[in-house]
C-alpha cells in the first residue's frame, strides 16, 4: 500500500509540475525550454501510473484523480500562495474517501 501511495504522489507531482511548466511557458511568456521540460515531465507522468500493481486501468486512473485533487490544492497553497479554504479541504477529503473506496473496497 505504501508503494501504491508513493506512485500516486509521484505521478501527481509529475502531472502538476509538468503542466505548471507548460502553463508558465504559454501563459507567462517563459522561455521555450520551460515548455519542453514540462512536456517531458508529462510523458513521465504517463508512464508512472503503469507501475501500479492494481489490475484495472480505470480504477487506477479514477483513484489517481482523487490524489491529483489533493496535490493540486497543496500545490496552489505552496507554489501559488493561495491558501485553501474549508471547502477546498472538505472537497479534497471527500476525494480521498472516494479513492479509498475505489481501490480497497472488498470485491468478490
Amino acid at each position: 500500500m505504501v508503494i501504491a501511495i508513493l506512485l500516486f504522489i509521484v505521478a501527481g507531482l509529475a502531472e502538476i509540475g509538468g503542466g505548471y511548466l507548460v502553463w508558465l511557458w504559454l501563459r507567462e511568456s517563459r522561455p521555450l525550454w520551460y515548455g519542453l521540460v514540462g512536456a517531458l515531465i508529462l510523458v513521465a507522468y504517463g508512464i508512472i501510473p503503469t507501475l501500479q500493481k492494481f489490475p484495472s486501468f480505470g480504477r487506477v486512473y479514477a483513484a489517481y484523480g482523487g490524489v491529483f485533487i489533493v496535490l493540486a490544492v497543496l500545490w496552489g497553497w505552496l507554489v501559488d500562495k493561495k491558501t485553501p479554504d474549508l471547502y477546498d479541504w472538505l472537497g479534497a477529503g471527500i476525494c480521498v474517501i472516494g479513492v479509498s473506496v475505489i481501490l480497497w473496497a472488498p470485491r468478490h
